[in-house]
């Protein structure tokens, strides 16, 4: 009998087993190869500016999130997005994501001169983060939390700031990071920790070089090396047998300047003759500019920022010497006239890619006069424009991936959503192509000048076609 009860409790425990999973039986796989992403978002804002990006890519080898940041094809999935209302679900526990929000940082200057200078930039990020926080109910159901730690303009200070981003806040990205030197010391970390860096607020060539060893870092700001070839340009076109002189900051901005203006010169027409360069951290450039007056420069090409550049045309009027000057596109808000009269700004030149503050009959840019109204202390703005900017694409960007908030979903999103790409607050035929092979979301300008309106204030206008850099 006992054998019996054995035998049948034996037989029992084969039978219950036996619904097991058979070994080699294949698990589901998601085949990036074949899959097809289809992007829509659509945005009505007030005042009857309406952006809309709708992309359909087919996405190709692109940035894992692993600590080598080496690019490989991930899965996708088909994304159709509609304004949520509930959170969406994420199946993995990401850093930056919870059910009601979305944590990105920034670090930025937010003392003493440069602090100043840049305010406008960081403040119409923040303002278009608050807007749709309060009238479009996030994104992906989420409200975006954005913290900004202060670097100082300072190397040593912005790899602190960075690394307490991602090590203590958790954050998700990186968005809109500022100045050359200050993120030059943290973008090879960001990368190495698979952190979306995206928008950098600096046009270094190197951002963009290597897209495929720096798969997460895209810059927003036009190459440097680009502006400076356009300048080079059109002095020879314009100014032919005058004598070139280059005022830059000795770093990778001023020398990357410095490099274009040299490729864009015609050489039979143009010669640099005087090349002066001064630290980020100089108090004066006085002696710069009375080494350019000696050396009988009649056209400057500043490779600068506000502080400095406005110093240069002040101390050149001082000393009764009027040469030309061209000056980077990272000076061409009216933030200058706080620096330099707009009667000695008068025929200064530089560039820009966005529309103009002053076009307030353009709805894109009567909303964005409302959104920093209503959302900030400081005035609308060209800089602040380039903040929106910024904010505006992470928002897109996040929106058509609200099914799969994973650092490599954003990346996926950005590949897919643009292409072709005319921002509501870009000129008219400035596009925004970008690729896991190509991270310069702005490849094209337009020459600016420094004008005296009637009642005595400075004002930027256009002049020209548009260039593109290519």
């Amino acid at each position: 009998m006992v054998f019996l009860t054995l035998a049948a409790l034996l037989l029992v425990l084969a039978v219950a087993c036996g619904g097991g999973e058979k070994k080699g039986s294949p698990t589901p796989t998601r085949t990036a190869a074949t899959a097809t992403r289809t992007a829509t978002a659509t945005r009505t804002a007030a005042a009857t500016a309406t952006r809309t990006a709708i992309a359909t890519a087919t996405p190709t080898a692109t940035p894992t999130a692993a600590v080598t940041a080496t690019p490989t094809t991930p899965p996708t999935v088909e994304v159709t997005v509609t304004p949520a209302v509930t959170p969406t679900k994420v199946a993995e526990k990401v850093d930056g994501i919870t059910p009601t929000e979305i944590i990105l940082g920034s670090h930025f200057a937010l003392t003493g001169t440069w602090g100043a200078s840049f305010k406008p930039v960081l403040e119409g990020i923040k303002a278009y983060f608050k807007y749709v926080n309060a009238e479009e109910g996030g994104v992906c159901g989420r409200q975006i939390v954005f913290k900004v730690e202060n670097d100082e303009y300072d190397p040593a200070m912005a790899v602190g700031a960075v690394r307490k981003l991602v090590e203590d806040e958790k954050v998700f990205a990186i968005v809109g990071g500022l100045g050359t030197a200050a993120h030059s010391a943290v973008w090879e970390y960001l990368n190495e920790k698979g952190i979306p860096d995206l928008w950098i607020m600096s046009g270094a060539h190197k951002w963009a070089a290597e897209p495929e060893k720096y798969p997460w870092s895209i810059a927003i700001l036009p190459d440097y090396q680009g502006e400076g070839a356009i300048f080079g340009k059109w002095i020879s076109q314009n100014m032919p047998g005058a004598k070139v002189g280059v005022l830059y900051q000795n770093d990778d901005f001023g020398e990357d300047v410095r490099i274009g203006v040299k490729n864009g010169l015609d050489p039979t027409k143009n010669q640099v003759v005087s090349e002066q360069s001064y630290e980020s951290t100089a108090v004066s450039i006085g002696s710069q500019i009375t080494n350019l007056k000696n050396d009988g420069v009649e056209v400057v090409v500043g490779a600068c920022i506000p502080p400095p550049c406005s110093q240069a045309i002040k101390e050149a009027d001082r000393q009764g010497w009027h040469p030309q000057f061209l000056i980077d596109y990272v000076n061409s808000d009216d933030i200058m006239y706080q620096f330099a009269t707009p009667q000695v700004m008068e025929g200064t030149i530089s560039l820009q890619a966005n529309k103009l503050v002053t076009e307030t009959d353009d709805p894109a840019v009567a909303e964005h006069h409302r959104i920093m109204q209503t959302y900030s202390d400081q005035p609308a703005g060209n800089y602040a424009i380039v903040g929106e900017e910024a904010a505006m694409m992470t928002v897109t960007a996040l929106g058509n991936t609200c099914d799969n908030l994973t650092r490599q979903g954003l990346m996926d999103s950005i590949y897919a959503t643009f292409q072709n790409y005319q921002g509501p607050l870009n000129l008219p035929g400035v596009i925004t192509t970008l690729s896991p092979t190509d991270h310069q979301a702005t490849e094209a300008m337009r020459l600016m000048r420094s004008t005296v309106t009637p009642d005595g204030k400075g004002k930027w206008e256009y002049f020209g076609d548009i260039i593109p850099f290519k």
